[in-house]
C-alpha cells in the first residue's frame, strides 16, 4: 500500500460505519441483511466521493489564487 487517500474514500472505513450502525439497529429489534450492507456501504461510498468532488470544484472556482 503506496498510495495514500481520505480516509472517507475507504471501503473498509463505509463497511465497518454500516456494520456498526446495523449492530445498533439490531440492539433496537431493528434486522439488516447482508445484502442491505453492502448495497449500504457501497451506496454510502458513492455519495461521499460525490460530494467530496463538488466541493473539490467549488474550492477551485471560488479560488483567488492560480494553480502553477
Amino acid at each position: 500500500m503506496n498510495e495514500n487517500k481520505p480516509w472517507y474514500l475507504s471501503k473498509t472505513i463505509w463497511a465497518a460505519l454500516v456494520s456498526i450502525i446495523a449492530t445498533l439497529a439490531a440492539f433496537f429489534g431493528i434486522t439488516i441483511d447482508d445484502g442491505l450492507r453492502e448495497s449500504l456501504s457501497s451506496g454510502l461510498l458513492q455519495l461521499v466521493t460525490a460530494i467530496a468532488g463538488i466541493i473539490t470544484i467549488f474550492g477551485r472556482v471560488s479560488a483567488s489564487t492560480k494553480i502553477s
